[in-house]
């Protein structure tokens, strides 16, 4: 089996907040997990970012892969990217072209 060091999404809806989990690949974003190593949430004024580093030094030098996020989240790098959801297209605008007409 392999085990992952990544973020497990929690919170309300427009409000996330993220648990940093060790988990098996298997199991889903917010499925089971083996250990919670801290926690994140992007919209607090800091950033706040809790982590055992103890804990998280260990699942390393056991073999778990980090993820991409959890790494760059310990390197200071991590840019949280608010949704922003796509808006809907105006009532009578077509995309495609009318017939008769060549472009």
């Amino acid at each position: 089996m392999s085990i992952t060091i990544r973020l497990a999404k929690f919170g309300k809806k427009f409000a996330p907040s993220y648990k940093i989990v060790v988990s098996e690949t298997r199991n889903k974003r917010n499925g089971r997990y083996v250990d919670v190593l801290g926690h994140y949430s992007p919209l607090a004024p800091s950033n706040n970012l809790a982590l055992d580093k103890e804990k998280y030094k260990k699942w390393v030098e056991n073999g778990a892969t980090v993820s991409e996020s959890v790494t760059e989240l310990m390197n200071g790098t991590y840019t949280y990217v608010k949704y922003t959801p796509k808006t809907k297209k105006q009532a009578g605008v077509q995309d495609t072209p009318q017939e008769g007409t060549t472009e």
